[in-house]
Parts: C-alpha cells; structure tokens; sequence
C-alpha cells in the first residue's frame, strides 16, 4: 500500500527537520538518490520548511523587508512543491505504463501524486496538532480541543490510506487510467505574470 509506505518517510523527515528547527537548515536525505524514498523525503522536506515559513511571515512584528523575503521564498517553494509532484507522477506514469486501460475506464480528478501531497501536508498538521494537544504549559481545555482536532486528523489519515489505495489498485487494474496536466503556474513567470512582463519594457 503507497500511502502506508509513504507515510513514515513523512515522519521521519517531519522529525528530522524538527532537531535543528531552523528554515536554514540544510537538508540530509537519508535516502539513496534517484529512488522513490528519497523524492518522498525530499518532497516532505520542502512542505515542511514552507510550513515554517508561512508561520513566520504571520509575525504582526516582523520587518516588512524580511517579509517580503520570505513572500519570495514562499513562492519559489510553491513551485519546487509542484515540480516534486509532477515527478512523483512520472513515477507512478512509468510504474504503470504497460497496464492495459480498459474501454470502460474512468479518469479521477487528482492524480496519485497530489494525493499523496496532501497526505504530506496531513502528516504535518498532525504532528503540530499532536504537539499542542500535549504542550505541558497549554491548559487543560486546550490541550482537550487540540486532541478533539487531532483525532478528526487521524480518521482522515486512515481514510486518506483507503482512497489513495483503491486509487492505485484501479490505475494497477485499468479501471482508471492517469493523465497528467503540467501545472501553469503562472506568478513566477516573467512572460505570464502581467507585473513581471510589464517591468521588463
């Protein structure tokens, strides 16, 4: 099952990253290159840094400069995010590329890739979620409604598992077929971004 492999690797790089805690740190895959564990590392690595650095702009304190490097920085991962997607679909395209798609075959509205995206960014809120549900310092009532969250976030997980599952097992069986879309992302393109193209004349 993909998403139950998968899952620890999100763990773990959630738990690595966290020893240091710092979004300059630099990453230590601990996966040989070129397999499917370390694209999965990696692709969590960067979900995890981007998390950080989405709560870090959200300081009412911070430096308005420092600010808007970190807006750069968010957008510059956003698409290093979609590029890692978009490869973990080449692999699951190539895994599955001799699968015989039957007449009746129906398409699905994500890909396995973005699927497990989510489950990336799911294995994140319910590690954050898990350490506010047990902060010592929080209060009672807290801590209460945080695990109250994070158990909703566990049922998801489970059924996340499921989907994802049967997903792969009608691509593996021709019952549904993949077709990737290239995201457009548009904002960091110097020819589709209207600021950008308007700056260069």
């Amino acid at each position: 099952m993909f998403a139950e492999f998968a899952f620890p690797i999100f763990e773990e790089s959630i738990k690595t990253y966290h020893i240091i805690d710092d979004v300059y740190q630099l990453v230590v895959n601990p996966y040989e290159k070129g397999t499917i564990e370390h694209l999965l590392f990696a692709k969590n690595w960067v979900d995890t840094v981007q998390w950080h650095y989405e709560d870090i702009v959200r300081d009412p304190n911070i430096d308005p400069v420092a600010a808007l490097d970190l807006k750069r920085k968010i957008d510059a991962s956003n698409q290093v995010r979609t590029d890692m997607v978009e490869y973990i679909d080449s692999y699951f395209l190539n895994k599955y590329k001799d699968v015989q798609v039957k007449p009746t075959a129906k398409i699905n509205t994500e890909s396995p890739a973005w699927a497990i995206d989510r489950l990336s960014i799911l294995a994140l809120k319910i590690y954050h979620m898990n350490e506010e549900a047990t902060r010592a310092e929080a209060t009672a009532e807290h801590r209460a409604k945080c695990q109250e969250k994070l158990n909703v976030l566990l049922d998801q997980k489970n059924d996340m598992f499921t989907s994802i599952s049967q997903l792969i097992e009608d691509i593996e069986a021709g019952d549904k077929y993949m077709k990737v879309y290239k995201q457009m992302k548009m904002y960091n393109d110097e020819e589709l971004n209207p600021v950008l193209y308007q700056n260069k004349k």
